[in-house]
Formats: C-alpha cells, sequence, structure tokens
C-alpha cells in the first residue's frame, strides 16, 4: 500500500512540474495535456484522475510551482523578524529576486503568462496565497515609511519594486526568444541586481518619507 500511494504521488508531483513548467513558457490557451502527460512520462488518464481538467491542474500547478518557491527562498530573506524595517525590507526585496532569477521557478512567469492572456481562473487562488505576502510588504514599507504614510504612497513604493522584479522576468523571456539570444544582458549577475533594487527602492522610499515629512 505504502509503495502504491508514493508511485501515486511521484506521477502527481510529474504532472505538477511538467503542467508549472509549460503553462509558463506557453500560457494556459497554448498549453495541451498531451504535451504535459508526455514532459512527465504520465498517461493523459492520470490528469483525468488527480485533477479532473486543464482548469484545475492550471491552479493546482501554479500553487505547486509558488510553494516550492517558497520553500527555497523563504520569504523574509533570511531576516531576523527583530532586525529593523530597512533589513527586512532588504530580505524580502532579494528573496523575490532569487525566485524571479531561479530558471525553475515558474510562479511568476504563469502570472506574466496570465496578465498577457487573462483567463481569470487565478484569481480566487492569487488572492489567497499572494495576497498574504502583498499584506506583509505592505506592513514593511508603511513601517518604514512611517505611519502617516498614506495608502496611496505604500502602493506606489509597492509597485516600484514588483515593477523592478518583472523587468528580470521580462528580460528572461526575450532572451528566450531566437532573436534576442545573441544580445548581452547588463541584468545577468542576478546578485548584483538584487543589491542595485535594495539600494534603488530603499534610497527612493526614503525620499518618498523625507519629502512628505518637510510637507
Amino acid at each position: 500500500m505504502t509503495d502504491t500511494k508514493s508511485k501515486s504521488e511521484k506521477t502527481r508531483n510529474r504532472l505538477l512540474t511538467a503542467a508549472s513548467r509549460i503553462f509558463a513558457e506557453k500560457g494556459f490557451q497554448e498549453s495541451t495535456i498531451a504535451e504535459i502527460c508526455e514532459q512527465a512520462k504520465a498517461n493523459i488518464a492520470s490528469v483525468n484522475y488527480y485533477f479532473h481538467d486543464k482548469e484545475t491542474l492550471y491552479l493546482e500547478s501554479w500553487r505547486f510551482a509558488f510553494n516550492k518557491e517558497l520553500s527555497l527562498y523563504p520569504p523574509d530573506g533570511g531576516v531576523m523578524t527583530d532586525s529593523p524595517a530597512e533589513q527586512r525590507l532588504a530580505g524580502r526585496i532579494r528573496s523575490l529576486i532569487k525566485r524571479v532569477a531561479d530558471d525553475n521557478s515558474y510562479s511568476f512567469a504563469i502570472i506574466n503568462k496570465e496578465m498577457a492572456q487573462p483567463t481569470r481562473l487565478l484569481s480566487d487562488i492569487l488572492e489567497k496565497e499572494i495576497n498574504p505576502q502583498r499584506l506583509q510588504m505592505f506592513g514593511l514599507l508603511k513601517e518604514y515609511l512611517g505611519h502617516a504614510a498614506s495608502d496611496q504612497q505604500i502602493q506606489y513604493c509597492h509597485a516600484s519594486i514588483m515593477g523592478q522584479c518583472f523587468q528580470l522576468l521580462r528580460l528572461k523571456q526575450m532572451q528566450s526568444a531566437r532573436h534576442f539570444r545573441r544580445r548581452p544582458s547588463d541584468l545577468s549577475d542576478n546578485e548584483a541586481f538584487a543589491e542595485h533594487v535594495v539600494q534603488f527602492s530603499l534610497a527612493g522610499i526614503q525620499s518618498v518619507r523625507t519629502r512628505y515629512l518637510s510637507e
């Protein structure tokens, strides 16, 4: 019984791994169950057995990728909870960029495809899984900006940070296209890029804080 359960779990994980990779590369509409099963070395009936349909596989493969990435790169970036807000925010930004930069991370790429070709399938799961991370970032930004900061200021700062992270993702996708492969990348050093985003973001947030405190 244990061997059967273990084999079943391995098949399910292979399907989720293959699906997250293919959905990240092609998006929901262009991905096929046949291709996913071929890469997972599983038969099409196994998708029906474990997930019932393509839509459920899409949702579960995103959740699978997201949780795997969080386990590899904890959101706090390894910074202690009693550290100053500046350090905790820096740790969170570094964690985000590591997740985006990892070629085996797919959750951000799936979201990017979803933004380009919306299915609305991910709306609920993103709210459930992503929103806690967003709220933690908002809390850190409010702490660093000061409690007098407005919701708009916090949202603008958050959007600026996320925009820099997604720029790295877009560059990766451009480089994977044949006509961009020969172009040199100034963002290929992920560690250096992460440090730039940390320094740029913290300096920008401090500038915002100084400006509204002087008003």
